[in-house]
């Protein structure tokens, strides 16, 4: 896989290209700021971006900002935020417009290499990876919503499992239940969020994340 990166830490900019290379991925390019990350693009397309959210010259949202500029311009790019920080404004605009080949992870929560390097594959092959708590905080944001309220809290725990991209057979295995009785809690979820009818892994966790952003 083609990864370009863009993190203002040299130390871990360059402990990720090392561990990319290793891992036999070719990194196009690996820059320290958002401008510099544009236009790296614009000379050479990769398959996945991963990214930080704060960045030179403000350290504030200018990675989440060429992440919407990413995925304006190349919306065949995957895009893998990797951040300290979840920057709820622009997280939500991101993971709401199109969750095909989009990420968000929590640096502190990256356990393992390994976990990483799924997050990133997935991505790269159009899936979503997104952190729990990323989703329980955009969930957060909108629990006074009225559709939200009429969950019950064994909806609310798939719709946080959906949300973060687990299919139904590893939401049953996660919360001890039939995959039939996952499904059932899936079309419940859409019916009560008056959410349009979709199949296909990317497609469900779109409509869920259209919903957190609304």
């Amino acid at each position: 896989m083609r990864v370009t990166l863009a993190e203002d830490s040299t130390l871990l900019r360059e402990g990720l290209v090392r561990l990319l290379a290793e891992e036999g991925h070719e990194v196009v390019a690996a820059v320290g700021d958002g401008e510099a990350l544009l236009e790296a693009l614009a000379a050479d397309q990769p398959d996945v971006v991963v990214l930080d959210v704060r960045m030179p010259p403000t350290h504030t949202d200018e990675g989440l900002r060429a992440a919407l500029e990413i995925r304006r311009r190349w919306p065949g790019i995957g895009v893998l935020v990797l951040s300290q920080y979840v920057e709820k404004r622009y997280a939500t605009e991101l993971i709401t417009s199109d969750t095909t080949g989009v990420g968000y992870l929590l640096k502190d929560r990256v356990a393992q290499v390994e976990e990483f390097l799924t997050a990133l594959q997935r991505v790269g092959d159009g899936g979503a990876a997104f952190d729990p708590e990323v989703v329980r905080q955009l969930l957060a944001r909108t629990s006074h919503t009225d559709p939200l309220r009429r969950l019950t809290p064994r909806e609310r725990e798939v719709l946080d499992q959906m949300a973060q991209g687990h299919t139904n057979a590893a939401i049953a295995e996660k919360l001890f239940v039939s995959q039939s009785a996952v499904e059932k809690h899936v079309n419940s979820i859409f019916d009560k969020l008056d959410l349009t009818h979709t199949s296909g892994y990317s497609r469900r966790v779109l409509a869920v994340l259209r919903y957190l952003g609304s």
